[in-house]
């Protein structure tokens, strides 16, 4: 099993960009397609962005798309999600996850997670 460590969270200005980074160990990260899932206080985790093992297939939830970029190294075990434009809705807790095979919209297909990391954007 992939183990999942999130990075680069904080507090930032509406408008501004963070990037998320997260480090992945385990034998089976390059065969996994990964993605970025997030939690905003009193609602259901939501879909943010996935990409394929390859990394030439990339997903993005309507309410990132254009705004967020998703990418991965798998020679150093990385997953990043570059985030610009950002605004008050996309506080949240956001988390890694990784699965077998194809990349899904799917929230519950993702049965590996990271522990979260938490982005605040002030408006």
């Amino acid at each position: 099993q992939v183990q999942l460590v999130e990075s680069g969270g904080g507090l930032v200005q509406a408008g501004g960009s963070l990037r998320l980074s997260c480090a992945a160990s385990g034998r089976t990260f390059k065969l996994s397609a990964m993605g970025w899932l997030r939690q905003a206080p009193g609602k259901e985790r939501e879909f943010v962005a996935a990409i394929s093992w390859s990394g030439f297939s990339t997903y993005y939830a309507d309410s990132v798309k254009g705004r967020f970029t998703i990418s991965r190294d798998n020679a150093k075990n990385m997953v990043t999600l570059r985030m610009n434009s950002l605004n008050a809705e996309d506080t949240a807790v956001y988390y890694c996850a990784a699965k077998s095979g194809a990349p899904s919209y799917n929230i519950d297909d993702y049965n590996n997670r990271g522990q979260g990391t938490q982005v605040t954007v002030s408006s």
